[in-house]
């Protein structure tokens, strides 16, 4: 090579360096605006399911104890459905029994020559994520902790999730549970993508919100005044009693294994808005709450509740619908209540109303706010992703009717008919020529 190819050779790995130094972190930079220091990470708005932003939030992970947000979702079910109810006793299997004696792992002393109420279960998994009660309810449920595993994943399925596989309970590697795992292999533990856990926490607070009043207690004790007593203070520490205190976050679930790193599931509500925030694999045990300010600062600060159209709003496309055999050959149709969603500060002038009606025409009589359709809206932006296909309907407002229409008598109808005709017989006529 000669000195000038030298020279030449040189100038572009000097070009190469530079690019590797300022334009490959400035793309990563650009990826993910909040740099967080998590594998991957996800923001929802928890009235709609919109994705108000993404790290990675598709890719499979292991979960570790987020997973009893859909183990507390089964459970509030049961409940809802009147199969259990908070104050039923139940005794506890060998197996819960065993695992809950390892206070290495996160556990209240469990006996077996005693009764505990769904009540006392449920707390202690829902605030101190303690693992021998969850699979004492789990086996209350479905009769055995293999049979509740199969639930898991059939509610996973109905749900949408779309990365995710349950092999227990609790969340816990396998390796945990003394030979008895209920599903996999010894080795296997729960995944999911932060998208699924996003969604598992979006429906437990749309078809459970009761699931916050227990998940909002910052400390308890179990069992107060007996020989098994013990404080149990919620690994949630973003709580605003506890360590790590955020305004308005009442729930719902941290998780942590070798394999999960640190992860953690929030929701939190201010001024109207409530977010949903899950960060999955963080460095450290303090670094996922951290992770999660900066992620529920980012929907806080730049998202507001705002009303874009007032009840009583017609669009300019569609402002009424033809009405057959009626004193007026039309009705009006407007909003029913104000359409209010969640939408970046500053960007209320990127919407516009769109209408869906439910039928082309009506027939008298009409009665007055009578449904017709909805109105939902569209966004003059980058595409809008949710975690449900129902995202887009969960934004929208009824349309309805604005006046009574009354049906029209004999002699109008007649006239109708006769006008209905002939406007038949022009068009044929037309045709012809």
């Amino acid at each position: 090579m000669g000195l000038n190819g030298e020279k030449r050779w040189r100038s572009t790995l000097l070009c190469c360096f530079l690019f590797f130094l300022v334009v490959a972190p400035a793309a990563a930079q650009t990826a993910d605006p909040l740099r967080l220091e998590v594998d991957a990470a996800v923001l929802v708005d928890a009235g709609s399911g919109k994705i108000l932003y993404q790290k990675n939030a598709d890719q499979p992970l292991a979960l570790a104890s987020m997973t009893k947000i859909l183990t507390e979702y089964l459970i509030l079910e049961a409940i809802s459905n009147k199969k259990l109810a908070w104050e039923d006793p139940t005794t506890i299997s060998d197996y819960a029994y065993r695992i809950s004696q390892n206070l290495s792992l996160s556990n209240v002393p469990l006996r077996l020559d005693e009764k505990y109420t769904v009540r006392e279960l449920y707390e202690a998994m829902a605030i101190y994520s303690a693992n021998g009660a969850t699979i004492a309810l789990a086996e209350l449920v479905a009769g055995s902790e293999s049979e509740f595993v199969r639930l898991m994943n059939n509610k996973a399925k109905e749900f949408g999730l779309k990365n995710y596989t349950f092999v227990n309970a609790t969340g816990l590697n396998n390796s945990d549970l003394l030979g008895m795992h209920p599903a996999g292999d010894r080795q296997a533990e729960n995944f999911a993508s932060a998208k699924d856990v996003a969604l598992l926490a979006f429906r437990i607070l749309r078809d459970h919100p009761e699931v916050l009043t227990i998940a909002s207690i910052p400390r308890k004790t179990f069992r107060p005044g007996s020989a098994d007593a013990i404080k149990m203070d919620n690994w949630n520490w973003m709580l605003p009693e506890l360590v790590y205190g955020y305004e308005g976050v009442d729930g719902l679930k941290t998780g942590s294994t070798a394999l999960a790193g640190y992860c953690f599931t929030a929701t939190a509500e201010r001024n109207k808005i409530r977010l949903i925030s899950v960060v999955m694999k963080g460095r450290s045990y303090a670094g996922r709450f951290q992770e999660t300010k900066k992620l529920l600062d980012y929907g806080f600060a730049n998202f507001e509740r705002e009303e874009l159209f007032p009840a009583g709003y017609q669009a300019p496309a569609q402002t009424s619908i033809p009405v057959q055999k009626g004193r007026a050959k039309t009705v009006g149709i407007a909003t029913a209540k104000p359409l209010t969603i969640l939408i970046k500060r500053g960007e209320s002038g990127r919407y516009q109303p769109r209408v869906e009606l439910e039928t082309e025409q009506l027939t008298a009589p009409v009665a007055k706010d009578q449904a017709v359709g909805k109105m939902f809206v569209t966004y003059d932006g980058p595409e809008v992703e949710y975690l449900t296909p129902e995202g887009p309907e969960l934004e929208s407002v009824p349309l309805v009717t604005t006046e009574e229409i009354k049906k029209a008598g004999f002699f109008r109808l007649i006239l109708q008919a006769i006008g209905t005709f002939f406007t038949w017989l022009v068009r044929q006529i037309r045709k012809l020529f």
